[in-house]
C-alpha cells in the first residue's frame, strides 16, 4: 500500500532591510498576504527581518520586545491570513539588560501565539586588523540554552540562526530530538555567502536527512553592510528545490514528510551511528514541572531543583549534613554500569553543576561526591544516585572519612526524623534559584 502524502506549501522570504522599521514591516506584510493567498501553511522571514541598523548603537537603540507592538502587528497578520510565521532574527530587547538585545528566532502560530523562541548561540564575530571587522557581540548577547524542535503544521522544526549553520552539532541534536525540518534564517555577507552558504545548507540537509529552509537578507542595507541573498529550500537528499536570486522576493516549496520518512528508511544512517565510540553530549535543560520516580518512590516536583534532558537533582529526605542532595538519571537503573554513555556523561555534568552550586550556596570549598553502587556498598534505594554533600572542617570529628559509615546506616536509623514536604520544598526553592547563576 502506498504511503499517504503529507505535503505542505511554505513561503520563504528575501528582504533588503534598512533602519526604518515601518518600511520593513510593510514589505513583510505584503509577503504574508501573498503567502496567505497561495494557502501557504508557514512563512519564513530572515535574520534581522525587523531592521538592520547603520551602526552598533542603532542596532541596540531600535530593538523592541518580543511582546511589543511590532510583533503584535505580525501576530494580527498571522491570524488574519491563517499562517504560522518564522521570524528569523528579532532584535529582542531584554528590559533587564537593554544594552545588548537577544537575536531571537520566534515562531508564532496562526492564532498569533508564540510557540517557540530560540536565542542565537553562535554570534558572528570576526576581526581582521586593517581589513574587516564585524562583531555581532557588540550589539547582541549569546543565547544560553538549547531549544527542542517545535511541532508545526509542516512538521517538527529545529531553530537556528545564520552563523549557527557552521556548527553541525546543533543540527545533529535537532535530528536526534525528532526534527524533520531545519531553519537557518540568514544575513550572510557577500564574501562568505559566495563560498559557503549553499554548501553548508546542503551539508546540514544531507547529514540530518531533513529539509533545510533558509530565508535571507540580500543587497545593500547601508554604506557598511551588504548581504548575499539567495534564500533557498533544500530537500533531505541535498537538492535545492526553491531559490531566490539577489533581489527582494519570495520562493515557494512543498515540504513532503513522507519523503523524509522514506529516505530515512532507505538510508538509516542514524541507526548506524556508533555511540559506543563517539557521542554528542548536550547540556539540555528540562522545564517540566512533574514528579519523577526515585526507584519506587515518587519525588514531588517541589523537591526537584534541577532537571536536564537525562538527569535530575533533588533535596534529601534524610540529609546527613546541611547541604546534602542527590542527583539521579531519569531512567531507573540499579547499577552505574547499566547507564548508556549519554546518561553517564549527563549524570556527571549535572553533578558537577550541582556541586558548584552547593559549595557557593553554603560558602564552602570542599564536597564529598560519591555513589553507593549496590547493596553491599550501602545503597538503600535501588536507583543509581550521586550523593553531593557540602563539607566543613570538623563535621565528622577528627576523621572526615567517618562520613562513609554514616551514609551506609543513616537511612535505616529510626532515630533520624524524615523531613516534611514543606521543609524540602523550601530548601529546593532556594537551590532552584541558585542554579540559575551556575
Amino acid at each position: 500500500m502506498a504511503k499517504s502524502v503529507q505535503r505542505s506549501l511554505i513561503a520563504v522570504c528575501q528582504l533588503t532591510c534598512g533602519h526604518d522599521l515601518e518600511k520593513n514591516f510593510e514589505v513583510c506584510k505584503a509577503m504574508v498576504e501573498r503567502a496567505g493567498a497561495r494557502n501557504c501553511k508557514m512563512v519564513f522571514f530572515p535574520e534581522w527581518f525587523d531592521y538592520i541598523g547603520r551602526n552598533a548603537e542603532e542596532n541596540v537603540s531600535l530593538a523592541t520586545e518580543e511582546s511589543g507592538s511590532l510583533m503584535q502587528s505580525f501576530r494580527s497578520l498571522a491570524k488574519q491570513h491563517h499562517v504560522w510565521i518564522s521570524f528569523g532574527g528579532l532584535h529582542n530587547k531584554d528590559p533587564s539588560k537593554p544594552e545588548r538585545p537577544w537575536n531571537s528566532h520566534v515562531i508564532i502560530d496562526d492564532e498569533g501565539k508564540t510557540r517557540a523562541l530560540y536565542n542565537k548561540l553562535h554570534l558572528f564575530d570576526v576581526e581582521i586588523p586593517g581589513k574587516f571587522r564585524h562583531m555581532e557581540s557588540d550589539f547582541h548577547r549569546k543565547g544560553v540554552k538549547m531549544v527542542p524542535p517545535v511541532d508545526t503544521p509542516i512538521g517538527r522544526l529545529g531553530l537556528s540562526i545564520c552563523n549557527d549553520l557552521r556548527f553541525p552539532e546543533l543540527s545533529l541534536w535537532y535530528r536526534h530530538k525528532g526534527a524533520e525540518i531545519l531553519s537557518y534564517p540568514a544575513a550572510f555577507t557577500v564574501h562568505t555567502g559566495l563560498s559557503h552558504y549553499e554548501p553548508l545548507l546542503r551539508s546540514r540537509a544531507i547529514e540530518t536527512q531533513c529539509y533545510v529552509v533558509s530565508a535571507a537578507q540580500t543587497g545593500k542595507h547601508n554604506e557598511e553592510r551588504s548581504s548575499y541573498g539567495h534564500a533557498m529550500v533544500i530537500d533531505p537528499w541535498g537538492a535545492v528545490i526553491a531559490q531566490c536570486s539577489d533581489r527582494v522576493d519570495m520562493c515557494f516549496a512543498e515540504i513532503d514528510l513522507s519523503y523524509v520518512a522514506g529516505l530515512r528508511e532507505l538510508q538509516p544512517i542514524f541507526a548506524q551511528r556508533r555511540p559506543e565510540l563517539y557521542t554528542l553530549h548536550v547540556n539540555e535543560e528540562d522545564n517540566e514541572n512533574t514528579p519523577l520516580m526515585f526507584s519506587k518512590f515518587p519525588i514531588a516536583s517541589e523537591s526537584i531543583f534541577y532537571r536536564s534532558g537525562l538527569s535530575f537533582a533533588f533535596v534529601n529526605l534524610k540529609p546527613v549534613l546541611n547541604g546534602h542532595v542527590l542527583v539521579c538519571p531519569k531512567r531507573i537503573c540499579n547499577h552505574l554500569t547499566e547507564l548508556t554513555d549519554a546518561e553517564t556523561a549527563d549524570l556527571f555534568v549535572v553533578s558537577k553543576k550541582v556541586q558548584k552550586m552547593i559549595e557557593k550556596f553554603h560558602n564552602v570549598t570542599s564536597s564529598t561526591v560519591c555513589i553507593q553502587d549496590g547493596k553491599e556498598a550501602g545503597q538503600t534505594v535501588e536507583h543509581v544516585h550521586v550523593h553531593i554533600l557540602a563539607r566543613r572542617e570538623g563535621d565528622f570529628g577528627c576523621s572526615p572519612d567517618n562520613l562513609y559509615h554514616t551514609l551506609s546506616t543513616h537511612d535505616r536509623d529510626p532515630q533520624v526524623r524524615p523531613r516534611t514536604q514543606d521543609e524540602m520544598s523550601a530548601e529546593a526553592s532556594l537551590y532552584r534559584e541558585a542554579m540559575k547563576n551556575i
